[in-house]
């Protein structure tokens, strides 16, 4: 390998140990990571989780919007975990390995 290739690898390497930290891998698992929400309490993650199943039953089946179980779905708590989720600091690496070239 050229002193040019191991360099940007080395490069490559310092990168991805700074900027992917969005999933975490699962110690004695093959490919499988863990991705952490950030939340205030048991409650909060339960709406989170009871929210995302209302909202997944009324895009499948429109007949239930009138029910009053579905009226009250926090769309801002959904929205709010989506960005913890969004790996931002990933995407800020490709621009960075789009850079070396």
């Amino acid at each position: 390998m050229e002193l040019k290739e191991m360099k940007g690898l080395e490069n490559l390497q310092t990168l991805t140990a700074e900027y992917f930290n969005t999933l975490k891998p699962v110690q004695n698992e093959k490919d499988i990571y863990n991705a952490k929400i950030k939340v205030g309490s048991y409650y909060e993650l339960g709406n989170i989780i009871t929210n995302m199943i209302k909202s997944s039953i009324l895009a499948l089946d429109q007949n239930t919007a009138n029910d009053s179980n579905y009226e009250s779905i926090n769309v801002v708590l959904l929205l709010e975990t989506a960005l913890q989720l969004f790996p931002m600091n990933e995407l800020e690496l490709l621009d960075k390995i789009n850079e070396l070239k």
